[in-house]
């Protein structure tokens, strides 16, 4: 293994926030054993705006400087990240004018590009490897822009097509071309990915099983009361409304718990009229294991549609840390868990499986589903993804 690496993380989230991020767990993991920069979420001025009339999460003082833009992040897993937040930039992707659009991306990355090289040579970070996490649109432009060694493309889900159109098409494509090895989450997007870049790798989610396993559950709810099925994460425009509505009919004497930032409102409108449902906020990552051990089933509900076939959906460890048996939509081919949760195919298939999967609920059930899940640990996912790196380190320097 080649330790002492400085890799800095161009990335498409944000460090903080209400869910675990792989890119977050990935990069606190891999500071073990190198030098990581982790570049936050490129906001814009449209979020600066949106933040100081109190409808965003925005780092303001951050962004305009008057606060450090580069700070020290401890890490959940005793580590040290640095973190930097670039000045806001121009909102650009509801520009229809073609010209106009590559003028004002273009100023945006000359800004990106030079505070992510003003804090490499702040920490002293040569000769860097450059990870760029699912922001293909900047990562064309930004390819040599900060002196790197090698560039690769962490790619965990498909094209961002609702917010850039196809111009997400393009960028996903036409950066995996660029890039010395793509990183990604599932078969499925290495395969609609691999005639881009013959420098393929997958490497899956995991889970901080140190963390969820905690609240592991140690019995079965026999006690007379009513039965809880739990979902947690986003509630969006990948919740298929009208699988979850069936089973809250179907199930009058089941008591349903959605958690999660409500992002699309149809969900409550159609929803929230039935008694045995509930809707809560987001939560903190480390307050989500104690509401799961209290569920007796845990529902990943996505649509099946071209977008969903490239997900490898986070929860679904974390769901399995705790012991909770899980009921999913057959969004995406998932064969590693064919033997310990249920997919389903229909609204029918899915309410049936709910109750299946409680009725014939063990101890025995639960104690797999941990052990099943323990084996994905961050820890393992990131062991993968440095080897990775390494590999591609290696070959490149035979090629030279």
């Amino acid at each position: 293994m080649i330790g002492n690496k400085n890799i800095v993380c161009v990335s498409n989230t944000t460090w903080e926030g209400f869910y675990t991020k792989s890119t977050v767990q990935i990069m606190s993991l891999l500071a073990k054993r190198n030098k990581v920069l982790f570049v936050e979420y490129p906001f814009t001025l449209k979020d600066l705006l949106s933040t100081l009339l109190g409808k965003g999460r925005a780092p303001v003082s951050r962004m305009l400087g008057m606060a450090k833009r580069l700070v020290p992040e401890q890490t959940n897993f005793d580590t040290t990240v640095h973190h930097l937040v670039i000045p806001p930039l121009l909102p650009v992707e509801f520009i229809k004018i073609e010209p106009l659009y590559k003028l004002l991306l273009k100023l945006n990355t000359l800004i990106y590009a030079r505070s992510v090289r003003r804090a490499l040579q702040k920490l002293e970070m040569n000769d860097p490897v450059c990870i760029n996490a699912y922001n293909a649109i900047y990562g064309k432009n930004m390819v040599g822009k900060i002196n790197e060694k090698l560039h690769l493309f962490y790619c965990y889900d498909g094209p961002n097509t609702s917010r850039y159109g196809q111009r997400a098409n393009d960028a996903d494509q036409g950066f995996a071309k660029q890039v010395d090895g793509v990183i990604v989450t599932s078969e499925f997007l290495a395969s609609s990915m691999k005639e881009f870049n013959q420098e393929m790798y997958v490497v899956k989610n995991g889970v901080d099983f140190r963390i969820f396993n905690q609240d592991a559950k140690t019995g079965l709810n026999n006690d007379g009361k009513r039965k809880k099925v739990g979902y947690i994460g986003s509630l969006d425009q990948r919740f298929d409304i009208d699988t979850i509505e069936y089973s809250v009919q179907q199930l009058p004497d089941y008591d349903f718990e959605f958690v999660g930032e409500l992002m699309n409102s149809n969900i409550e409108h159609r929803l929230s009229g039935y008694q045995n449902v509930k809707f809560m906020p987001p939560v903190k990552p480390n307050e989500v294991p104690g509401l799961l051990q209290k569920c007796d089933v845990g529902l990943i509900p996505y649509i099946c549609n071209e977008y969903s076939k490239n997900i490898y959906p986070l929860k679904i460890n974390e769901y399995l840390s705790v012991g909770v048996p899980v009921v999913l939509t057959s969004f995406a081919d998932l064969p590693e868990f064919n033997e310990i949760v249920s997919f389903t195919s229909g609204k029918e298939a899915f309410c049936k499986a709910i109750v299946r999967e409680i009725e014939y609920d063990s101890l025995e059930n639960i104690k797999k589903r941990i052990q099943f899940a323990e084996k994905n640990s961050w820890e393992n996912r990131a062991q993968l993804f440095d080897d990775v790196i390494d590999r591609l380190l290696e070959k490149k320097l035979k090629s030279q």
